[in-house]
């Protein structure tokens, strides 16, 4: 049960040849094709396990009956809900990773998997974050909820009892509270991650001389340089010196 277009990328140098690719859905809107395009450079251009690198394309979904459910207005891509869908098209299996399109990894995806921990159903960033923009990105509505951002990159141990519920059906009927609150799972049941690895463009801060401060993957959730109105935004060069790579 897996999507199109998923690219394995072999170890760099790396000894176990049989090790399995560590699997990373990352959210696709065809609006930010680029954005999606050098996230995924930037994961493989550094990554020193094999990875597989499959786009969730609400389009495929629909083909193959994995999402039926209509677009809200308060979606501001169309992974919105799809995302949650990442331990069903993981087989309920082993760790997956799920990420936004508008990240920018500056670091080995191996440090962030060497962070997993088996006694979590979920592992993410926990901020503390309310936005300040009433707008983003292309002028969607930015709305704030608790556990805003939490849902923009999360550890899956998609083989954990809990993460069973996430089925199609309950995917397609529940309530954005429900989902990017993770209200199927206990607090205990989500583990933290460094907020290093989902760093906000224009809301966490880089504190000179204190390197746990410094931004393993560039989060630009008010809106990437790929937007017009956004191609000044801090860390803006990072992402287009990314872009010239590909």
């Amino acid at each position: 049960m897996s999507l199109s277009n998923g690219k394995i990328h072999p170890a760099n140098g790396a000894s176990d040849e049989k090790e399995k690719p560590f699997k990373i859905f990352v959210g696709y809107d065809p609006k930010e094709d680029i954005a999606y395009q050098v996230c995924r450079h930037s994961i493989l251009k550094r990554s020193s396990i094999p990875v597989e690198i499959i786009p969730i394309k609400q389009s495929d979904l629909r083909k193959s009956g994995l999402y039926w459910r209509e677009r809200g207005q308060f979606e501001s891509t169309e992974f919105s809900f799809s995302r949650f869908l990442t331990p069903c098209l993981a087989n309920y299996q082993g760790w997956a990773m799920f990420v936004d399109c508008d990240f920018l990894y500056l670091t080995d995806i191996k440090e962030l998997r060497d962070l997993i921990q088996d006694k979590y159903a979920i592992m993410c960033v926990q901020h503390d974050y309310a936005p300040k923009e009433t707008t983003k990105m292309d002028g969607a509505v930015q709305t704030v909820y608790p556990r805003k951002n939490w849902s923009s990159m999360v550890l899956y141990n998609c083989g954990h009892p809990k993460n069973s519920v996430l089925t199609p059906e309950t995917v397609n009927s529940q309530t954005g509270a429900y989902l990017h609150r993770f209200q199927w799972l206990e607090d205990d049941e989500i583990g933290s991650i460094p907020f290093v690895w989902n760093f906000l463009e224009g809301h966490n801060k880089v504190v000179e001389n204190d390197a746990t401060t410094k931004p393993k993957a560039i989060h630009y959730t008010r809106g990437g340089p790929w937007f017009e109105a956004w191609k000044h935004c801090e860390f803006a060069d990072l992402w287009l010196n990314e872009m010239e790579e590909q």
